[in-house]
């Protein structure tokens, strides 16, 4: 039995914030309508705009808040949270791209509610899951390398039995578990930091959720964990 558990050493660091989970069973990810993803994308990155009222980046809300959130812990120079590295290509007019039906629904969401979406395939998970702080010695091999890096002790991570998953919070993601057109079974999740923005929040978990069902089948569920609701089954 699979588990996903929000470990104590993270709550004492952000005690009010929220994690969304989408379990997501028998999808079909393969790719077989790129335009449409790329219509997805782009309205996404217009939607986007709402959150870049201010001229200077760095002022706007979402975006100070993230910084903000990375101070509370260990982290690479220059790491950013993927929310902001979203941002940065819609505020710059770089674009973000299609990458699979997946990825690309998890990437509009996040950029049409500003918040921080991630996902991973459940089937490359070894054991629990577990958000936390890093021991420091947790294998990890990033996205698009073959190299380990491995995070900073202390460094806020989800891990599982077999090493890092996903690094400084929501900035790098492992190729170990990276959501491929093969993924059949996936565990998505959105993190909220800004209680003020709960309702929006909720609204972007069971739009996930329903968006999923709608483009790529299978069933989904959805959880929502705080610092009284510390661990659900994944399986």
């Amino acid at each position: 039995m699979k588990k996903f558990v929000i470990e104590d050493q993270f709550w004492e660091l952000f005690p009010k914030a929220k994690i969304g989970i989408a379990i997501s069973r028998k999808i079909d990810n393969s790719i077989k309508d790129v335009e449409k993803y790329k219509e997805m994308i782009s309205k996404a990155e217009e939607d986007a705009l709402k959150h870049l009222q201010d001229e200077e980046f760095s002022n706007n809300k979402v975006i100070k808040a993230w910084r903000e959130a990375f101070k509370e812990f260990k982290t690479k120079k220059g790491v950013r949270s993927s929310i902001e590295a979203l941002l940065k290509r819609v505020h710059n007019k770089k674009g973000i791209g299609t990458i699979n039906p997946l990825v690309d629904i998890y990437n509009s969401i996040s950029l049409r509610y500003g918040l921080p979406c991630g996902g991973e395939d459940i089937d490359a998970f070894v054991g629990t899951v577990r958000l936390t702080k890093a021991k420091g010695d947790e294998q990890f091999v990033p996205l698009g390398t073959s190299e380990n890096s491995p995070p900073y002790e202390g460094e806020i991570v989800y891990k599982d039995d077999a090493g890092a998953i996903c690094r400084c919070w929501n900035w790098r993601e492992a190729s170990r578990t990276m959501l491929t057109e093969n993924t059949k079974n996936a565990f998505l999740c959105i993190e909220l930091i800004d209680d003020s923005r709960y309702s929006e929040f909720e609204k972007a978990l069971y739009e996930l959720r329903d968006m999923i069902t709608e483009n790529i089948g299978g069933r989904s569920r959805i959880e929502i964990l705080d610092i009284n609701n510390k661990e659900i089954i994944i399986e």
